[in-house]
């Protein structure tokens, strides 16, 4: 589903998905963001735990993505 921004559910690197969450911080700074987020909600965390979501890995899935999306709304 795409809105105003363009915004599609596909695979992103974290890289990626990080800095669409946190325009406005550098890179590396989002990069520790996003993953501090997710742990934080424990209903997130669990749901991409069950994908194999782990915390170093590189790249969100379309359907992690689509997670994120559901407990985050879109960046």
């Amino acid at each position: 589903m795409e809105n105003e921004n363009d915004f599609r559910i596909r695979t992103y690197t974290k890289k990626e998905l990080a800095c669409l969450y946190c325009p406005n911080a550098t890179a590396r700074c989002a990069i520790r963001t996003l993953p501090r987020w997710i742990k934080r909600n424990r209903e997130l965390y669990a749901e991409l735990l069950l994908t194999g979501y782990h915390v170093r890995v590189r790249t969100f899935m379309p359907r992690q993505v689509g997670i994120i999306v559901h407990y985050l709304d879109e960046p």
